[in-house]
């Protein structure tokens, strides 16, 4: 059994570094384009050759002394730092509140992830190599005081992807795909608890550009995802020649079950039963509980034959004479076995009742009976949910068709930047060779420098009329024109204004046509913001996938209301359970997710301060001079975080107290005054 195992692990190694061999052969090509342009964007100083025998007489590439860097500068101009917001539209009305609170975790979980990060790289990685991709896992490492495993979002540069050869639609309609993630030993001995010794580094060259040479301890980590014929995920992962991990369906939940007894062990914290001294029950309570056991007995039974979890799926077989107690971990609490195997668990065991944030009752363990007919308690089971996808999500910069990736600007520029290149070359060479030149007889041995009154002996008026200077001023008018027509050229490839990069524009001469033209020049650049926007919406939905199927624990969510209030809520995945009208429990994740298209105007501060202030003075919240009025123009100001604004609110908030309690007071005084009698009239009673 050993030996047929180790050949099965064998065949499957083979299997996965065969398909390693065929991407890597099918994408070598991009591979290698993929160093050039990094080499371009950095400014390259090569030349590329024109003609036969444009090289070095070595048969090396000639080199510029100086480089216009043309494609960092367009490539620049481009990178936005605004990172997409969440929009999260539910399909049924009764899901709003549910839509809400999902949307404020994800912005949440934008703010507690690296995306900054991402996304200053992911800005220029995009537009130089035509896309990224995103690795979305789950951490189960990641604990803290009372919460098991928490989301990892990666960038991955495209040299780290080995996709399917022939498939350019999309990554999820890939049967397979394999990721190299840059490692090390320790790294890997940490994870997987196997210490790696053969070989060394296979890929230097997925941890930069060219010239980067493996490192003792480095490693490249393959993680292979394929589909299974079950509709699921299988992982395997390997280095070298080593196999260190081969998952079947790792997106489904798999939990310790002891050797002996069978049981999951609990986790630490769980509430579970103790043994206390057994009291007898009275015999119409035996009657009833088995009167119930039976009827929920009848219930499992069609349940499983239906397709559900059935008496055969549930091992938690608690003493009813018991008394619950808190597990702490070590052995089973059961049997005392202290081996413990992981088995894929299809169905979550609900030992103690609960109630939804949408009021649903899941009812926990109930009475039943054993194999035997001894009354034993059934827990609730609940499907565990799979996203069922791969894990990676693609971001292109503009679509084409029959390519993975989206257009390089790299690519698309690349010849005016070479041409530019040997401009700059020629007009350095001719400046460098213009200047002053003198001319002398052969015979002459004439002192040249700056001392007046030398006197020179000429032979013969021959001789003297050989004597001339010229000036070489090196005309660079053609040269310089040019230049400035290759640099448009490049530009106007890529839809980028002067307006667009804030330049001086002569064809816009007001502040409006300067912004109409920052905008046309914008529209052109559209598509790679929809690109942009189209990738966010997919990640957003793989995380609040993961989050439903491995986030047991509530987490905190934390947002501001419309009044600039700090709200706090919880993201709670028991929520999105639902139950349907055969009593079978599922999870509702239908929602749409997009991207808040108002989120970059909102994210140009200095003009929503501008537009707020606008508003003030035009009387759209108001009268300004009002309390009311200010308080509320600071609260729209500490939402779009300008400095001060929370302490000016607090202090215009105890102003309105004292002049709402100054206005009581003198109510007060005026009523008391009015039922006060006047001086030398008599009291009317």
């Amino acid at each position: 059994m050993k030996a047929k195992h180790q050949k099965q692990a064998g065949e499957r190694l083979k299997l996965w570094q065969q398909r390693l061999a065929q991407s890597n052969a099918a994408y070598s090509a991009e591979y290698t384009r993929m160093d050039q342009r990094e080499r371009i964007y950095n400014g390259d100083d090569q030349l590329r050759p024109l003609v036969p025998g444009d090289t070095r007489r070595d048969g090396g590439p000639r080199k510029t002394s100086h480089v216009r860097n043309i494609v960092f500068e367009n490539v620049e101009t481009q990178v936005s730092s605004a990172i997409p917001q969440p929009k999260v539209t539910p399909r049924r009305q009764e899901d709003e509140k549910l839509a809400e609170i999902l949307e404020h975790f994800l912005r949440n979980e934008l703010e507690r992830l690296p995306f900054a990060q991402l996304n200053d790289l992911a800005e220029r990685t995009v537009p130089i190599q035509g896309g990224v991709a995103y690795l979305v896992e789950w951490d189960n490492r990641s604990r803290t005081h009372d919460t098991v495993g928490t989301q990892v979002v990666r960038m991955l540069h495209p040299k780290q992807l080995a996709p399917q050869p022939g498939v350019f639609t999309s990554i999820q309609d890939m049967d397979w795909i394999i990721v190299k993630i840059p490692t090390t030993r320790d790294a890997i001995y940490r994870e997987y608890g196997i210490w790696v010794e053969e070989d060394g580094e296979s890929e230097p060259a997925v941890r930069g550009v060219d010239g980067v040479s493996a490192v003792e301890d480095a490693l490249t980590r393959y993680v292979g995802y394929e589909k299974n014929p079950q509709g699921g995920i299988n992982r395997y992962c390997w280095v070298n020649d080593t196999p260190l991990e081969d998952l079947e369906d790792y997106q489904a939940r798999r939990q310790p079950v002891c050797k002996q007894c069978g049981r999951v062990r609990p986790l630490p914290g769980q509430i579970i039963q103790q043994e206390t001294e057994p009291v007898q029950p009275q015999p119409e309570e035996l009657l009833r509980q088995e009167m119930a056991g039976q009827m929920l007995a009848q219930s499992m039974a069609q349940e499983a034959m239906e397709g559900g979890g059935g008496l055969h799926s549930l091992p938690v077989e608690a003493d009813p004479q018991s008394a619950p107690r808190e597990y702490q971990g070590g052995p089973c609490p059961w049997c005392g076995c202290e081996e413990f195997t992981d088995q894929v668990q299809d169905y979550e065991q609900v030992l103690l009742p609960m109630v939804t944030g949408k009021g649903l009752d899941i009812p926990g363990a109930t009475p039943d009976l054993d194999g035997e007919g001894n009354p034993v308690m059934r827990p609730t089971l609940i499907p565990f949910y799979k996203p069922g996808v791969f894990p990676i999500v693609l971001q292109r910069s503009v679509s084409v068709y029959g390519q993975l990736l989206g257009n390089s600007d790299v690519d698309m520029i690349a010849d005016q930047q070479n041409t530019i290149n040997r401009l700059e070359q020629k007009i350095i060479d001719r400046l460098v060779k213009a200047g002053t030149r003198i001319t002398l007889p052969d015979n002459a041995s004439l002192r040249v420098d700056s001392q007046d009154g030398e006197r020179w002996y000429i032979g013969s008026a021959a001789d003297k009329a050989m004597i001339g200077v010229y000036d070489f001023k090196g005309d660079l008018e053609y040269e310089l024109l040019y230049l400035n027509n290759v640099y448009e050229e490049a530009r106007q490839i890529l839809g980028i204004t002067d307006s667009y990069q804030g330049r001086a524009d002569s064809t816009a001469t007001s502040g409006k046509a300067k912004e109409f033209s920052a905008a046309q020049a914008a529209g052109r650049l559209e598509s790679k913001r929809v690109m942009k926007h189209k990738a966010y919406a997919e990640l957003f939905r793989m995380m609040f996938e993961f989050w439903l199927a491995y986030g047991d624990e509530p987490r905190p969510v934390t947002y501001r209301d419309t009044q600039g209030h700090t709200q706090y809520q919880q993201f709670n995945r028991y929520d999105f359970l639902e139950r349907d009208e055969d009593g079978q429990y599922y999870w509702n994740d239908q929602f749409l997710f997009s991207v808040d298209t108002t989120d970059t105007l909102a994210n140009n501060r200095e003009g929503m301060w501008q537009e707020t202030r606008q508003n003030l003075q035009t009387g759209a919240f108001g009268d300004p001079a009002a309390t009311e009025t200010l308080i509320l123009f600071w609260t729209k100001m500490e939402e779009l975080h300008y400095p001060g604004a929370g302490a000016t609110k607090q202090a215009l908030e105890e102003r309105s107290q004292r002049e709402a309690q100054a206005a009581q007071q003198q109510l007060l005084t005026q009523g008391d005054s009015g039922n006060m009698p006047i001086e030398g009239t008599p009291e009317l009673v």
